[in-house]
């Protein structure tokens, strides 16, 4: 999926080309006009004017069909701004059927983080998340948020708020907004492209990329300063990959994110946290710099037993 911020820059330049191909249509066709109307009556200059009249009767201006391509609105606006304590996570340690999968985790969150949390093992990752949710307890160790801090949380596999529910969208945003109005929770589903009929959907039925918008939607109506979101690309198209990308890069807030997506994780983070089976990497740089960074790799070597 890496390749959609240049598919979507792409789209966007034959369109524009193809709009700057017609203006110069324009211009020739006005210019071609100007003439006949000038001098068809004079006698003189009439087999120009029939000349120019072929021309024009062979200039087509291109047909600017519009995209049938649909993006959802995607922005991510927090209701207050937080303070510069974040989050503070200390020596947070958790096993799993004998398998210690956090092993006395630390690190701070500053105001303004946009982190990506990276490493082959997608486990760690998705208990950090769901500790740092309260939706699961660390064996040790603890974590602070700051007091003017909102979480809004993405989980990778979000089947609770679905399976067997017997509601429609309206009813199943209505749950998690503050405002009631069914007109206004109407709107939202719109720009998420749930229009009309689509709003009545059961969201027990819907498919895997709906799911996704429908939690999204959930996440923008929260109003957090701080998401947290664990694989928020899977099951999306290209359009909602890229709807997602721009309004996480536009968020005036902070960002903890996983995602398997080179170009989304390289757009969207200012910071790396590499979480490795003997520790954690942490470096505050895009992430083609840590990937080129040779202490990095070299950290790498030391800190994989297999060398990954």
């Amino acid at each position: 999926m890496g390749n959609y911020d240049f598919w979507y820059e792409s789209s966007k330049l034959a369109l524009e080309l193809q709009r700057d191909a017609n203006k110069k249509k324009e211009e020739k066709i006005k210019e071609l006009q100007a003439f006949i109307q000038r001098f068809s009556a004079n006698a003189s200059k009439s087999k120009q004017a029939t000349s120019r009249k072929k021309q024009l009767d062979k200039i087509t201006l291109d047909d600017l069909r519009p995209s049938n391509r649909k993006y959802p609105f995607l922005h991510f606006k927090p209701e207050r701004e937080a303070g510069k304590q974040l989050l503070t996570v200390e020596n947070l340690t958790k096993t799993v059927e004998g398998e210690k999968v956090i092993d006395e985790l630390s690190f701070i969150v500053n105001k303004g983080d946009k982190i990506a949390l990276v490493g082959p093992n997608g486990l760690p990752k998705s208990l950090l998340f769901e500790i740092l949710m309260g939706r699961s307890e660390a064996d040790a160790g603890e974590f602070t948020w700051g007091v003017t801090t909102t979480q809004a949380y993405f989980p990778k596999d979000n089947s609770e708020y679905f399976d067997g529910v017997d509601l429609n969208l309206v009813e199943w945003l209505r749950q998690y907004s503050k405002d009631q109005d069914e007109t206004f929770l109407r709107g939202f589903l719109g720009r998420m492209l749930f229009s009309g009929e689509e709003a009545l959907k059961k969201a027990s039925v819907l498919s895997g990329g709906e799911k996704v918008r429908c939690m999204l939607a959930k996440m923008m109506l929260n109003g957090a300063n701080v998401l947290l979101l664990d694989e928020p690309t899977n099951h999306l198209d290209l359009e909602s990959i890229t709807a997602l990308n721009n309004g996480l890069i536009d968020f005036d807030g902070t960002i903890l994110f996983t995602s398997h997506d080179h170009q989304f994780i390289q757009t969207i983070a200012n910071r790396i946290i590499e979480i490795t089976p003997t520790g954690i990497i942490d470096r505050s740089m895009n992430y083609d710099e840590y990937l080129e960074s040779d202490e990095v790799k070299a950290l790498r070597e030391k800190m994989y037993p297999s060398g990954l």
